[in-house]
């Protein structure tokens, strides 16, 4: 069996420090503070998320992985405002997050898309309800659509789409009322792998050509690499920062790179830090956290 002499997933190309020293000249967009989540279970409260803190700059693209359980999902909650924090704080812009906003846009995993809508109709919802009229908010939706590529499309209904198609509308939605950070918690998850590598590539495209920071939640390892910055590593039992990796793969990114040294470094550090052998945890709670919804 032959064994890979790849390099240290710390090393970087003179192009990969130029862009990192640039990066963090940048204004901070996002700073989470030491926060933290606790629920009740019949097992006794439960800590899921465990003091995070991490920054992101402004047009930053960061991923976040982490095992099973490890709490991903809340924490993107808790960025979003849809959850509270029992600890800790969320900055945007340097205000407190304290409640949902059109500072932040979310995409989800599922597609979220009102199925009695247009395309068209839908991305205007958004822009309708905060005060534009008919006129404009058809004529910007009109815009996104065709940033996503789906201007053919715009009176067709959800029902009609694709799933890649479907997310493509929801990532225009989320963008439409141009918000400071777009969160993704999976987005591309329910997708074929086929169909998945071609929205990852659209969505580096999208991010190109708009100012707009994005952190991305996924727990498909290659995925992260090839769309990240800065990929945010969580612990599991509860959540808490294992690592931040400065992704050493240059721009632009594309899927060829899968197969270079730098990528498969990275990987390689991804799954150590991912499958690094676990603290014992007591057997009902590990069912009760693997069942939750609210924890991963």
């Amino acid at each position: 069996m032959t064994t890979l002499n790849l390099p240290s997933y710390l090393d970087q190309t003179d192009q990969v420090k130029k862009r990192f020293d640039a990066l963090k000249k940048r204004d901070v967009i996002l700073d989470v503070k030491k926060i933290s989540k606790k629920f009740d279970s019949p097992q006794g409260e439960v800590e899921a998320i465990k003091e995070i803190s991490f920054q992101t700059h402004k047009r930053e693209f960061v991923c976040v992985i982490g095992p099973s359980g490890c709490g991903k999902s809340t924490l993107i909650r808790m960025l979003a405002g849809l959850e509270t924090p029992s600890g800790g704080e969320v900055l945007l812009d340097g205000k407190p997050v304290s409640g949902p906003g059109p500072d932040r846009g979310m995409v989800f995993q599922g597609y979220t898309l009102f199925p009695w809508l247009t395309v068209k109709r839908n991305v205007m919802f958004g822009l309708e309800m905060s005060g534009r009229s008919k006129k404009n908010a058809e004529s910007e939706a009109r815009d996104w659509i065709d940033l996503v590529g789906l201007s053919k499309f715009e009176n067709a209904y959800p029902h009609q789409l694709s799933g890649g198609m479907k997310q493509r509308v929801a990532i225009a939605r989320a963008l439409a009322n141009r918000p400071r950070i777009l969160l993704m918690d999976e987005p591309f998850g329910a997708l074929d792998a086929q169909t998945r590598t071609k929205m990852q590539s659209n969505l580096l495209d999208i991010w190109k050509n708009i100012d707009i920071t994005i952190l991305f939640i996924t727990h498909d390892l290659d995925e992260a690499i090839f769309l990240a910055d800065r990929i945010l590593v969580l612990k599991a039992h509860p959540g808490e920062v294992n690592e931040v990796i400065e992704v050493p793969v240059p721009h632009p990114r594309s899927p060829e790179q899968m197969i270079t040294p730098e990528f498969l470094a990275t990987k390689k550090r991804l799954e150590e830090l991912i499958h690094e052998p676990e603290e014992d945890v007591p057997m009902n709670l590990t069912l009760m956290t693997d069942k939750s919804d609210s924890v991963d």
